[in-house]
């Protein structure tokens, strides 16, 4: 298998790239990490280079060492590039995850490369873009030249992910293990509080969006007695494996790509990565059609989960920055928020703990100053803490801030009373 495509070296291969060339890089656990780590080696003959990305995983960005040399372009900044798009060596650039693809097919972002992690090719040529369909897809088409690395270890996932080894322009053969991520041991009282809540609120039927993490882990426990449910999710993780196996999961009530379920990009364990593996019920597709508001609502009771940094006292949600710390992006949650609101008998749901770690609230009589408003008091529908639920659609000013300080923990009610009482005199 390794010897049936002209394999080179990561650095014949990267020698492509030049100074002041824009690099798109695949991420999630498709994040190349090999060549990214060769290409961060060859920084002294490069400058300003610009790499466009979403999440990785696996490699580091922020290295004081790297600016002058690169520019991290984020279009969702994570740990691998938060402090880097804080400084001087990088920025963010707000933007709908299922709107990405529309900067590189109008050239608003020019690609000079596309740096990808694939399959092996299959019998008749095929490689696979594995677990991260989303934009990558786009990115590849809108590249001038194209870099792959190939891994016996990237799962042959189904749906828009097969890519000719012909449209490559080098291909290196690396042999490594794909990044993991679990959220299993990391759950909290709060987060299994909120679990059972949300999964009270989702109708047997259901179409659901869950991203990664403890609530959605939370929230997958509490479904084994639901029927019918669908996927039809920006991202997939270990979650909703045993739901599928059992039958929970079987995707018999959907509109859209019925029988199957559908997401744009997976990140997970092992086990995640070898359940996809060749199985036709799990389809990845492009996010500019996964994440499509017009797409997502004629899908039946779309129920989607996301959550939040802080939500203020009239609804307005923060989920993509502390302050004016950019802490990660607008991604989909408002594709999800709107795209379930307009769904039969949909519900947008934020849940989210009542507190930070330290104690702080996340109900806040105001967003941090310079604090993004990714989800407007407008589009907010349902909000979920440890304390309750509340639907706050078609609910004026005064009586929202009253249903959210029920929300808030204990500790900080008095205090957002006084402060509500200040703003709205009631």
């Amino acid at each position: 298998m390794k010897n049936e495509l002209p394999f080179v070296s990561a650095e014949e291969a990267l020698s492509i790239i030049q100074s002041n060339d824009t690099v798109f890089v695949q991420g999630s656990a498709a994040t190349p990490i090999h060549l990214v780590k060769k290409l961060i080696a060859q920084k002294e003959r490069l400058s300003q280079v610009s790499l466009v990305s979403i999440t990785l995983q696996g490699v580091d960005l922020n290295d004081p060492s790297l600016e002058g040399h690169f520019f991290i372009h984020s279009l969702f900044a994570s740990e691998s590039n938060r402090k880097a798009v804080n400084s001087s060596m990088g920025d963010y650039t707000p933007v709908f995850l299922s709107e990405i693809p529309l900067l590189f097919e109008r050239n608003i972002i020019s690609l000079d490369v596309a740096i990808l992690h694939v399959s092996p090719p299959d019998a008749h040529g095929y490689c696979s873009l594995g677990t991260s369909v989303d934009v990558a897809n786009s990115a590849m088409k809108h590249a001038k030249k194209v870099i792959a690395q190939v891994n016996p270890n990237m799962p042959r996932v189904h749906g828009d992910a097969f890519v000719p080894a012909s449209a490559f322009d080098f291909v290196v053969w690396v042999d490594e293990p794909l990044p993991e991520v679990s959220y299993a041991d990391k759950s909290t009282e709060a987060h299994e509080k909120i679990g059972k809540i949300v999964a009270e609120l989702i109708d047997d039927g259901a179409t659901l969006q869950l991203g990664i993490g403890s609530i959605p882990d939370a929230v997958l426990k509490n479904l084994n007695q639901h029927k019918n449910l669908g996927i039809h999710t920006e991202m997939f993780s270990d979650g909703a494996i045993d739901l599928i196996k059992s039958g929970v999961i079987n995707n018999s009530k959907k509109k859209i790509v019925e029988g199957y379920c559908v997401t744009s990009f997976l990140l997970g364990t092992k086990k995640l990565y070898d359940f996809v593996d060749d199985n036709p019920v799990v389809k990845a597709l492009e996010v500019s059609f996964v994440n499509d508001p017009r797409i997502i609502c004629q899908n039946p009771r779309v129920s989607a989960i996301n959550s939040a940094i802080e939500i203020d006292l009239t609804g307005q949600v923060c989920s993509d920055s502390i302050g004016t710390y950019q802490y990660s992006g607008i991604g989909g949650q408002m594709d999800f928020i709107r795209g379930a609101a307009l769904s039969d008998k949909g519900k947008p749901i934020i849940a989210l703990p009542s507190t930070t770690k330290n104690g702080s609230s996340r109900i806040v009589p105001y967003l941090k100053e310079g604090a993004g408003v990714v989800t407007t008091r407008g589009h907010l529908h349902w909000v979920v803490t440890e304390f309750g639920a509340v639907n706050l659609f078609g609910v004026n000013m005064d009586k929202r801030a009253k249903e959210l300080i029920k929300l808030a923990h204990p500790d900080h009610r008095e205090q957002l009373s006084k402060m509500a009482f200040e703003r709205f005199k009631y």
